[in-house]
This record gives C-alpha cells, sequence and structure tokens, in this order.
C-alpha cells in the first residue's frame, strides 16, 4: 500500500546449500527478542531481517499517520550519530541497513560482511533503541508522506486496494485502511510530541523477532545482539481481532479516477483463516490453480483466449498474523470493462462449482514445491522465510515440512476448502479508474 514507508532494498543473493533447515538454525531468547541464527555456506556475507509490532494498526485511535512517520524517522539519526554519519559509516563497509512500516510491523533489513556485522548491529540497535527524533528532519518526513500519498490518489491499483479492504473488512480489523484523504489530514497535523508519545508505548524487544542468515556463528551472533540490546524494554504485542471477518451481502464499489488508460479491478471477499489454521493451506494451492501465473485459469482464459486483459490472477493473501483476504486482480481498458468482469465472474464460478482437477493439483503441487525451494536458495530468501514462519505462528522446522504438506494435500481437501470458505454470491466488486460513481 502506498501509505506504507519503504526504503528500496537490493535483492540479497548467496546460495545456501544445506538441506534441512531446522538441523542448521538456532533459536534463543537474547536481550527479549526472539533471535534466529542460521549459517549457510556462503562465506562472509550476512544477511539480518527483523520485525516489532509497530505498525500502521496500532495507530488505534490517534493519529494514524504517526506508525508511518515513526519508521520513516529510523534511519534519520541517533542521539549521537546524525544521518550523514551513519550514511558514512555503511558506504566505508559496503553495508545497507533499510527500514519499513507495514499494517502490523516495523521491518529492519540489513547486509554486510561477517567481520562489520559487529557495526551494523550496533547501528541497527541505535536507530531502534536512541532515534534523534529531530524536528526538522520530521518536517521533511512529512512532506515526503504526503508527497507519497498524492501520488497513490492518482494510483488506480492502490485506490481499488484501499475501497475493496474498506468493504471486506469491518472497522477496527488491522487489514481495514484509512482512506489516503484520512492519512494525508493527518500527515498534516501529526506533531513530533505524538510520535515521541508512540515510540515509548510500542517500541521495544517483547515481541520483536530477529533473523541472522548467512556465514554466522550462533554465540558469537547471540553475544553481540546481547550486548547491542541489552537493557532495553518495552513494546507491545500484534493486533489479533477476537472475531474473523464476514460478509452478509455482495458490496459494489467504485473510485472514478479521470482519464486514466485501465480499470483496477478486485472482486474477492475475506478468508476467515489465519495462515495456520485447518484449510488454509488447501485453500491457497485452489487458489494457485485459479490464477497463479501465466499457468492460472485466469491468464489462459480471459487473457490468453478472449483478449481481455493483460494482467489477472487469484491470491490469499494478509493472514499470517490476522484473518485474510481472497481477491482476483485485474486490470481492464474501459471499453473492456463489463466483458472483463462477466468473463472473470463465469471463471470463478465453474472454479468453485467445478472444483480443481487432479492433472491441476498434481502441476500446481510440484510447481509450488520447485518455487518455494527456489526461493530458500538465497541467504535472503531464507531469512524472509524463517521470519515469514515465525510471525505464522510456526517454528523454524515448518520450513522443511512445507514442501510435504503440500504433496499430500487431496483433491477433495482442496475442493472442499474452496467449496467451505469461498461465495460467489457474497463478494466485494471494487473498480478504480475510468468508471461512474458508486452504486
Amino acid at each position: 500500500m502506498m501509505r506504507h514507508y519503504l526504503l528500496t532494498a537490493s535483492l540479497w543473493a548467496g546460495a545456501v546449500t544445506q538441506a534441512n533447515v531446522a538441523e542448521h538454525s538456532q533459536r534463543a531468547q537474547i536481550a527479549g527478542i526472539d533471535l534466529i541464527t542460521y549459517h549457510t555456506d556462503v562465506k562472509d556475507v550476512v544477511v539480518i531481517l527483523g520485525t516489532l509490532p509497530a505498525g500502521d494498526a496500532m495507530a488505534g485511535s490517534g493519529n494514524i499517520a504517526i506508525p508511518t512517520l515513526a519508521g520513516m524517522m529510523l534511519d534519520r539519526g541517533t542521539k549521537t550519530l546524525d544521518k550523514f554519519a551513519i550514511a558514512e559509516q555503511l558506504d566505508n563497509v559496503g553495508a545497507e541497513i533499510a527500514f519499513s512500516v507495514g499494517t502490523q510491523s516495523v521491518e529492519f533489513r540489513a547486509k554486510s560482511l561477517r567481520k562489520d556485522m559487529p557495526l551494523i548491529v550496533g547501528l541497527i540497535a541505535a536507530e531502534l533503541r536512541t532515534p534523534a527524533f529531530r524536528a526538522d528532519e520530521f518536517n521533511k518526513a512529512k512532506q515526503q508522506f504526503i508527497g507519497a500519498l498524492q501520488a497513490s490518489a492518482q494510483n488506480t491499483e492502490a485506490r481499488a486496494q484501499e475501497a475493496f479492504s474498506r468493504a471486506a473488512f469491518p472497522q477496527g480489523h488491522p487489514n481495514r485502511p484509512h482512506t489516503v484523504t484520512e492519512y494525508e489530514a493527518a500527515a498534516k497535523a501529526a506533531t513530533l510530541d505524538e510520535l515521541k508519545a508512540f515510540y515509548a508505548k510500542f517500541y521495544g524487544p517483547a515481541h520483536m523477532t530477529m533473523v541472522v542468515a548467512g556465514d554466522v556463528d550462533a554465540p558469537q551472533t547471540q553475544a553481540e545482539i546481547g550486548k547491542a540490546f541489552a537493557g532495553w524494554s518495552g513494546g507491545q504485542d500484534y493486533v489479533r481481532p477476537a472475531t474473523p471477518a464476514a460478509l452478509t451481502a455482495p458490496v459494489e464499489v467504485s473510485v472514478p479516477l479521470a482519464d486514466k488508460p485501465s480499470v483496477t479491478v478486485i472482486i474477492g471477499q475475506p478468508t476467515g483463516l489465519r495462515y495456520k489454521d485447518p484449510d488454509a493451506l488447501a485453500l491457497r494451492v485452489g487458489t494457485a490453480i485459479l490464477g497463479s501465473g501465466f499457468t492460472g485459469r485466469l491468464m489462459g482464459i480471459v487473457r490468453d483466449k478472449e483478449g481481455l486483459t493483460y494482467s489477472i490472477s487469484a491470491v490469499v493473501s494478509d493472514d499470517s498474523i490476522t484473518d485474510g483476504r481472497w481477491d482476483i486482480s485485474a486490470s481492464f481498458a474501459p471499453g473492456l470493462l463489463d466483458k472483463g468482469i462477466a468473463s472473470t465472474r463465469r471463471e470463478l464460478g465453474r472454479w468453485w462449482s467445478d472444483g480443481v482437477t487432479e492433472q491441476e493439483l498434481a502441476a500446481r503441487k510440484q510447481g509450488m514445491v520447485g518455487t518455494y525451494l527456489v526461493g530458500l536458495s538465497t541467504t535472503a530468501g531464507l531469512a524472509g522465510a524463517i521470519l515469514t514462519n515465525i510471525q505464522r505462528g510456526y517454528d523454524v522446522n515448518r520450513l522443511d515440512e512445507f514442501p510435504g504438506a503440500v504433496n499430500s494435500l487431496t483433491r477433495n481437501q482442496v475442493n472442499a476448502a474452496i467449496k467451505t470458505h469461498i461465495d460467489p454470491a457474497k463478494m466485494v466488486l471494487a473498480e478504480a479508474g475510468s468508471v461512474s460513481t458508486a452504486p
């Protein structure tokens, strides 16, 4: 979402040759942080990923722009180093540190040589523990955030996503965003005192997770992190709604944006499922058969056969911490909009009523497992997979179990999950672009 502040991160590659993830990792509580280390055969390179619960959802009834602005301030200087001194130290060793703010988390990423890992850990700790929060940098951050929001206001995909999520999820659910207009007003009104109060409440090691992968020594890494974060306290848990989101009737919403060459369309609904719930994996596999890549049904029919769109896909998402969403996303020329929606709904209905075939399931299993294993073949990919699985409530050994979990699914399980958790008669249809006003 455009409301999130994201610092560009590189594609950090490095071959990972070990097969059994759990056997080559160590997990420990260090200075209140859930720390996972993983040693790979890549020489001299270390990747660090981490998250703590301080994302947009934590704003509550306060200023909704503050979580993003707080994340934007982390790399703008500490109490002992200004941003130029930090940049110089990173440049001198060829290292990188980046922060981003999402719906529930602040995420940090770093890459360095092994010999420089103590320096990088120290800088991350300083940026998280003792940000300077200078007034001039705060004003710059506000202007940058407002500029990003104004650009987002004219982006058909961002506006369709906003409209869809607001219709699919109830007030107070973490997956229900505020409008871009509300964010812009909040950013303009935000004060440094509000930011400092938010930081004091939500930043700390409680519920923080860190993954360090590459040419690492677990005891040494634990010692460095223990030293850098010793004495830090505070932090809050993630927001977990007591009741999953559900729709009782279909909803249609349109966001008119003048002079756009295409209309972004999203059709879908909340799933009521978290990633770890029964049926969640079966629904994911079935959804991939419908709309993942060029081998999905939607691309094969709506795009290739009928020529109605360049891009169309179906996904399950936003379900690592809370119940998530299921949706089809497509882009249509305004003159093909009605035909495109009709074709998409037809294929959705056929998928729901007839289910998937044995041949489709076998091919998709093979593709999903292959893609998964390729993702683990880089240090950054492996670290990201470990972190994501920890957030989903699994232990590290889930990475070893995932291929077997996919391959054990039966056609009956997949089709039952589709019928149980998806209802084409109760969906949100969100459009943004050259369309008329909402019904």
